[in-house]
């Protein structure tokens, strides 16, 4: 009785192969599939004019870049005026109060920037996520 070793040798690394392979893909360290939801964003603003005149109001066109999509994720907002008098607000609502959070909407927002006062406005805007990524924006009129 002849014995063929190279069959019989191939045979073995094939199903030895095999085992690994299914032993590889079956395995895990973690039972649970890691899902990413804490994305970083950019705030993007489109040129404002930097001088005003009268009691004028400016529109700033503002939109969140996210670098990922997850449908949980919640924008806010909060501002802090530190010269001049001025009001802050989305479009149909009440200014904002200094140092509130308020939701944002949508990615793509505008907000709406009433002086009431002549001379420097200055304030500052914080947007961020319920991960604790933020993102700030200053913005400065004269009247």
């Amino acid at each position: 009785m002849r014995i063929n070793i190279k069959t019989c040798s191939i045979g073995k690394l094939k199903l030895l192969l095999f085992f690994l392979i299914t032993v590889m893909f079956t395995s895990s360290c973690e039972k649970e599939l890691e899902i990413q939801t804490n994305f970083p964003f950019e705030l993007e603003v489109m040129p404002v004019p930097t001088e005003l005149g009268g009691e004028e109001t400016v529109e700033i066109l503002c939109h969140i870049k996210r670098e990922g999509q997850y449908n949980a994720v919640q924008y806010s907002i909060r501002y802090f005026q530190y010269e001049g008098q001025g009001a802050l607000m989305f479009p149909s609502y009440k200014p904002f109060k200094p140092n509130f959070s308020y939701l944002i909407p949508e990615d793509t927002f505008t907000l709406y920037y009433k002086t009431k006062s002549k001379g420097s406005h200055e304030f500052q805007i914080w947007v961020y996520d319920n991960f604790g990524n933020e993102k700030t924006m200053e913005f400065s009129f004269d009247f």
